[in-house]
């Protein structure tokens, strides 16, 4: 029989003005060739998801809205590796994977290898809220698409100069995007979107659409997205691993996600991930030379770090 969430009874329960956004730009290291204005575009487009999922937050709105909408904005930025400027595979196009996850029942919906849509978090939902599975890739999720309105993009809609550039040059560059919150109602959620690594097999599948690897959420414990070796974060179920440690041994996530982050780098992988717990409290550990991120929360402004 599966237990429910250990929550401390000392801890107070979420109050009606307690919310919390945290968001993350990928983990992985600054090209020395980046102009300050991609950095600049990098900034901006952080703090606007940021302002975006605070409006729905400070008027009442749900953590899954509040992170979809953040994501929505990180992956048309252009500059991220998710949406329009995602890397580019082996074959020269962008394959992109999403997930988004409702911790209020534990509702997912996941895409994975898409070539024509522009938004892939926003086909997520759709796959949460209309289908009846958790995950859809390729060709099958892009008819999906087309069957409850989304318009199809051409694969040149996604491609960069700098992409197309990183290609050429064989350089392997990670990265993703991603958003956590916690709603005023005690709603928690999730979300990740990304391109994947750049120069990969054309169908390779990263942890960033699997749940309880690159994307988690459940009410009463912890929201997680996280970034870097995708392979890594797959077999050492990182999500899982971090709410696992809130859930059994009783951590607070600051402590559980930090310990992960640290035996995930002495196994050999890289990378980080954003965290917020049942009471807004926030975590954004890496190990990475960096990690764009930021936060929001009730009564707090917008806080960019790390580029």
């Amino acid at each position: 029989m599966e237990r429910g969430p250990t929550i401390d009874a000392s801890r107070p329960a979420p109050q009606s003005s307690t919310w919390a956004l945290a968001i993350h730009g990928g983990a992985g290291a600054v090209p020395k060739d980046l102009p300050e204005y991609e950095l600049a575009q990098t900034r901006n487009a952080l703090h606007a998801a940021l302002v975006a999922g605070a409006e729905i937050l400070t008027a009442g709105g749900g953590s899954l809205d509040a992170v979809q909408a953040a994501v929505r904005i990180l992956e048309n930025c252009g500059v991220l590796n998710a949406g329009r400027g995602a890397v580019l595979n082996h074959e020269g196009f962008a394959e992109l994977d999403a997930c988004l996850m409702d911790g209020n029942g534990r509702r997912v919906g996941a895409v994975a290898g898409l070539r024509h849509v522009a938004n892939p978090i926003d086909l997520a939902r759709r796959v949460m809220d209309h289908g009846k599975h958790v995950m859809l890739a390729g060709p099958g999720a892009e008819q999906f698409a087309t069957e409850h309105g989304v318009t199809l993009m051409p694969a040149s809609y996604f491609i960069t100069a700098r992409r197309r550039k990183q290609l050429d040059a064989a350089i392997v560059a990670a990265g993703t995007v991603g958003a956590v919150a916690l709603d005023a109602h005690g709603n928690l959620a999730a979300a990740t979107s990304t391109g994947g690594l750049t120069n990969k097999h054309y169908g390779r599948v990263g942890d960033s659409p699997i749940v309880g690897a690159g994307t988690f959420a459940e009410n009463g414990l912890c929201a997680i997205s996280a970034t870097g070796d995708g392979e890594f974060f797959i077999r050492h179920t990182v999500a899982s691993e971090v709410s696992a440690r809130v859930r059994y041994q009783g951590k607070d996530v600051q402590t559980a996600a930090r310990e992960v982050i640290e035996h995930l780098k002495a196994v050999g992988g890289a990378g980080g991930l954003i965290a917020v717990d049942a009471i807004g409290r926030v975590a954004m550990p890496y190990t990475s030379a960096v990690m764009p991120r930021g936060q929001v929360s009730a009564g707090q402004p917008p806080i960019v770090l790390g580029v």
